[in-house]
């Protein structure tokens, strides 16, 4: 049984006079512990995609199971405990709160838990300092950098310990240097065990993980594996 199972998935967005189908029948598997790639160009789907797997939507039509329960039968509260212990989620846009320091960012998932950790705090530095900034626990967004914002976001994605990291156009907002510390990140994630997914146009990016899937116009066109390549400074190879 695959972490992630997907079969025939499509979404049709409707409004008053017409619909949009963004989804035209996707079937994928991951399995746990794998690092993959969502690639295509805009309008391809894959933020939607990415929704679907993060129970941020719901497919119009498919069935998606995640870690062996069907997602379309779960009520909204098992929805929302899904999301916040088995995904953590990474963003091209932080969603920090401003004025409030990184410790007290970074628990915020654990807040919306049914009962709140004693050790919350204990286990929000641990996070910060996994992600290299267990100095900068009381600076606020607007005392760090790109980078350090973003690593933030990382630290409050790791904070339930998920069996899942989404993250989308992680780099989006960085430059050069501060992107590859988040894509080093990522590869260290993926090397303790835990599966990453990543949304990204970036090609250099996508070469960080052993599996890139290319959307097109709502299908896969292109699903391809690099596991006997060494997720390091190479990759996989060049298209």
């Amino acid at each position: 049984m695959s972490l992630i199972e997907m079969r025939s998935i499509s979404k049709v967005y409707r409004n008053i006079g017409f619909e949009t189908q963004v989804l035209r029948g996707i079937s994928l598997d991951i399995e746990e512990g794998e690092y993959v790639s969502i690639i295509g160009p805009s309008g391809a789907g894959k933020s939607t995609l990415m929704a679907i797997m993060g129970c941020l939507a719901l497919p119009t039509a498919g069935t998606y199971a995640l870690d062996g329960e069907e997602v379309q039968r779960m009520s909204d509260r098992r929805l929302s405990r899904v999301r916040n212990e088995k995904i953590g989620f990474v963003f091209q846009a932080f969603h920090l709160l401003k004025g409030v320091p990184a410790i007290d960012n970074v628990m915020m998932p654990l807040m919306y838990s049914e009962r709140v950790p004693k050790d919350a705090a204990r286990r929000a530095e641990a996070a910060l300092t996994r992600v290299g900034l267990g100095h900068r626990l009381r600076h606020t967004p607007g005392q760090l950098s790109g980078g350090e914002q973003q690593r933030v976001t990382i630290a409050r994605a790791l904070i339930t310990q998920p069996r899942i990291i989404l993250a989308d156009e992680p780099t989006g907002n960085l430059d050069s240097k501060n992107g590859a510390e988040i894509m080093a990140a990522f590869d260290l994630l993926n090397a303790e065990g835990t599966t990453i997914i990543l949304i990204t146009h970036e090609q250099e990016v996508a070469r960080h993980a052993s599996r890139i899937i290319t959307l097109k116009d709502g299908l896969i066109e292109t699903d391809k594996r690099y596991e006997n390549l060494p997720q390091s400074e190479t990759g996989p190879p060049r298209a």
